[in-house]
């Protein structure tokens, strides 16, 4: 997910992807822990998109306070 993309969305509609990307990510994981997860590399775009969604949502937020 790009974050030109993400900056186009609302908060409400970042939340609900945050949301829905740490559900994916509780799924990959128990697959991992079961030995049948079929790409370990899934988890890392998981992680980093969550990271890059909080970032904007950070920054969308800091905009309105000023």
């Amino acid at each position: 997910m790009k974050a030109k993309d993400i900056r186009n969305l609302t908060e409400d509609q970042i939340n609900k992807k945050i949301a829905d990307l740490k559900e994916e990510l509780f799924n990959l994981k128990f697959q991992a822990a079961l030995g049948n997860i079929e790409k370990p590399a899934r988890m890392n775009e998981i992680k980093r998109d969550i990271a890059r969604l909080k970032t904007i949502l950070t920054e969308k937020s800091a905009s309105k306070a000023e």
